[in-house]
């Protein structure tokens, strides 16, 4: 068995069960380019401050850089016995430049390159994430805008409340999510800090310059110390917290979309692209985009529950616990980005049934707060006012009728302070156009809301 790059303290060999435990270069092998563009910043570095010399650094940095191309090229097969990505790039290097790859680590410890590496490629993802969301964001703004004047049902407690626009009703999902970007740009500050420099937990006796490190990977600070940025994963728990928190919305959206495809709905009809059939019901088409988005948010949610958990008894500073870090944070990203884009195209492929909603908005007295509203500027006081109108809808119920349908004659039995004309404030149309506050479902609101949305877009 080759002997191991740390192993001048052992007289025996690793186990190989052991060796299978403990080998993650299965998943890590993701981070090789992250791992490559650090170790050239840190041979430059090296170089440059004569700590090794410049022939050597430049023999590190071709190496290095012939190791990516033939990655990219799929040249690469990675030996589970040098364990991890780290490892196995150091193992490439020496089999194509010889001594000099000796020098490489210098200064560095695994545990600042593993934390530089992550970091690296979470300020990369973030970039693609947010590209993601834009794409997303847009196809709701296009779709609020083609539905803008759509009347259905709003709900509280999955029942009928008061009757909205779609517009708006999609509108709440372009806030919910620009909230999420927010959060995620706002953890993309914590997430670029740069470890390397900090050795295995006290920092380097040698006289490197981490802010020339710093400038080469693109980072906007330097940590403040070495324990802590060897131990430190808060910000992978909080990238996917941010993670976590955008799948619930997106959930929540989905079970929406699944409700409103419903025959009992029939709010919205989904595209071939993004359904399946039955394998033995031939009718069936079933809106398996939502449902996976439904239920890949239990994934995301986990992996935030893996990583608290993981770090939640461990001493400073680094400990082998922390490999466990990558495949939850891996898996939240990839659940993430797809998650993001298929949504996107159902999204973008819906087709909305505009008099199946407006014919299920003025279902179940959607309208009678409006009646109350009425009575208010009237005079009456709310409390008498949602007495009367809730005894107008007793009378609907028991005669068949729906607040539409009474007469003057019957709503004056209950409310003798409504006008004369207050059935025309009783339509959908009517209850919807009346809510023009700042906010509110009124067409004009939502048309505001869309033109404020797309600025965002744009900037």
């Amino acid at each position: 068995m080759a002997k191991k790059l740390w192993g001048g303290r052992f007289t025996g060999e690793t186990d190989r069960v052991v060796e299978d435990f403990t080998e993650s270069i299965s998943f890590d092998y993701r981070l090789i380019e992250q791992d490559i563009a650090g170790s050239i910043a840190h041979a430059a570095m090296l170089g440059s401050r004569e700590i090794i010399s410049r022939a050597d650094s430049q023999e590190i940095i071709s190496g290095l850089k012939s190791i990516l191309e033939d990655y990219r090229a799929g040249k690469i097969e990675f030996d589970p016995a040098a364990e991890d990505i780290h490892m196995n790039v150091e193992k490439l290097l020496a089999d194509r430049i010889g001594e000099p790859a000796g020098r490489l680590h210098t200064a560095r410890s695994r545990n600042d390159q593993v934390a530089t590496d992550i970091r690296l490629f979470l300020k990369a993802h973030v970039v693609l994430i947010e590209g993601f969301f834009r794409q997303l964001q847009t196809v709701i703004v296009d779709k609020a805008e083609e539905y803008s004047d759509a009347v259905m049902p709003g709900y509280t407690h999955l029942q009928h409340a008061q009757p909205v626009l779609l517009g708006h009703h999609l509108m709440a999902w372009f806030w919910m999510l620009e909230r999420d970007l927010g959060r995620f740009r706002d953890c993309a500050q914590r997430v670029d800090v740069l470890p390397l420099g900090s050795g295995a937990l006290a920092g380097t006796t040698f006289p490197i310059d981490r802010e020339f490190v710093s400038q080469v990977l693109g980072f906007g600070a330097v940590s403040d110390n070495s324990m802590d940025s060897v131990a430190d994963r808060d910000f992978a728990a909080e990238f996917v917290s941010c993670a976590a928190m955008m799948m619930v919305h997106l959930s929540r959206f989905s079970e929406e979309i699944i409700l409103w495809n419903t025959s009992e709905f029939g709010f919205v009809a989904l595209d071939d692209s993004v359904t399946t059939g039955s394998s033995i019901m031939p009718q069936k088409k079933n809106p398996d985009v939502a449902e996976l988005v439904r239920g890949k948010s239990a994934r995301v949610i986990g992996s935030l529950v893996t990583l608290l958990t993981l770090q939640k008894g461990l001493p400073l500073t680094y400990n082998r616990d922390l490999q466990e870090d990558k495949e939850p944070l891996f898996d939240a990203v990839d659940t993430v980005e797809s998650s993001l884009q298929a949504f996107a195209i159902m999204v973008r492929t819906a087709r909305f049934d505009r008099e199946r909603m407006r014919a299920a908005a003025g279902e179940a007295f959607s309208t009678a707060t409006d009646l109350a509203d009425h009575l208010v500027r009237q005079g009456v006081p709310f409390r008498t006012a949602h007495e009367q109108v809730g005894a107008i809808v007793a009378y609907c119920e028991s005669n068949g009728k729906t607040l539409e349908e009474l007469s003057t004659d019957e709503i004056h039995r209950f409310a003798p302070d409504a006008s004369e004309d207050v059935s025309s404030l009783l339509t959908v149309d009517a209850c919807v156009q009346a809510r023009h506050a700042g906010g509110g479902t009124a067409h004009s609101e939502v048309v505001s809301q869309i033109k404020r949305a797309r600025t965002l877009l744009e900037a």
